[in-house]
């Protein structure tokens, strides 16, 4: 059974007069999902409520850096989409405001434990896994299956992932393997790994789409990100690791001192219902949905068949440990491609 999905009907949140809160003062989004998801939830929700939406689509750390420069002076609202340990970094260090949705009780356990872990200071909106994705007409057999398979010398010059300072997916992998592997054994692999890697993308869905053009093998990413791409006709395909893997908690969290704080919140509220949630797949975007009313797409990875490590996001979404790590990575395995 997929993640619990419940089989009641959507809340009747969905019925809810949302253009009786037209505001003239609008909402300033901060968006670190997929463009064309950013997209279609901005036109969804100005259509919804009246309220003119002003989007900027960055990545997870991308964003962490500029709320974190615009402390005090605030210019977003709302932060939407990105890797929950940046936005339990955010929190920690008050970037980000308290609030405890209503629409809490219709959420998956996951996504309340994030906002219980961040104080509620954020809140998890979709849930994903992480793997690799393959271009098959570049990869002769064996196929890869594992991470310890992308360190075959098969593989020199054919992979790009993130650089984690700036891709949430990438800061992911690099928790993933320290919790799978242990810390030195991991940045030992990820040296070893550095050999093979072309690229550290500023993006952490770079990397898959380059695959999908076939302008590199492999791709580091997220398996809705592969899937995403398969569906679009790219021959890719996606793996979720044999050895195990983490998975994020996508977020949303009100950036503190929001100049419209109230329109923030109906955002905020809007964003955690089954029918926001459902805009996802009809932009390609295929994660596990947090509302457990929202459907849950087919192309979605399946939490019950794999792997998955026991993800602690208290330690690795705390401004200490991340940045602890980040250091070593820059001075480790970063200094290797210089």
């Amino acid at each position: 059974m997929k993640l619990l999905i419940s089989t009641l009907a959507a809340g009747a949140f969905a019925l809810m007069p949302f253009g009786s809160f037209a505001q003239s003062d609008g909402l300033v989004l901060y968006c670190s999902a997929d463009e064309h998801w950013c997209k279609a939830m901005s036109d969804a929700f100005q259509r919804e409520t009246g309220i003119m939406v002003q989007m900027t689509r960055k990545s997870s750390g991308e964003t962490f850096a500029k709320i974190k420069a615009e402390q005090g002076k605030p210019r977003g609202d709302i932060w939407w989409g990105g890797g929950g340990d940046s936005h339990l970094q955010a929190a920690e260090e008050g970037l980000t405001e308290e609030y405890r949705s209503p629409m809490l009780n219709e959420l998956q356990s996951w996504a309340v434990r994030q906002a219980e872990t961040s104080q509620f200071r954020s809140v998890g909106i979709y849930a994903g896994v992480l793997g690799f994705g393959y271009n098959s007409t570049l990869i002769d057999d064996p196929a890869p299956d594992c991470w310890a398979d992308l360190l075959e010398e098969r593989f020199r010059g054919q992979i790009q992932v993130g650089n984690p300072n700036s891709s949430g997916t990438a800061y992911t992998m690099l928790a993933t393997l320290v919790q799978l592997f242990g810390e030195d054994e991991a940045f030992a692999f990820m040296a070893t790994l550095d050999r093979n890697v072309s690229t550290y993308t500023h993006s952490g869905s770079a990397p898959i789409r380059s695959a999908a053009k076939g302008d590199t093998a492999v791709g580091i990413a997220f398996v809705h990100d592969a899937a995403a791409q398969g569906a679009l006709g790219a021959p890719i395909v996606s793996v979720a690791p044999c050895e195990g893997t983490g998975y994020e908690v996508g977020s949303m969290s009100i950036i503190a001192g929001a100049p419209n704080p109230k329109n923030a919140r109906i955002w905020y509220d809007w964003a955690l219902s089954a029918p926001a949630q459902e805009l996802g797949a009809t932009a390609n975007s295929f994660q596990v949905p947090s509302n457990l009313n929202a459907p849950y797409p087919d192309q979605a990875p399946d939490l019950v068949e794999i792997t998955l490590i026991d993800y602690d996001f208290a330690r690795f979404g705390s401004s200490k440990e991340r940045t602890r790590l980040l250091q070593r990575w820059e001075t480790e395995i970063r200094s290797l491609s210089r």
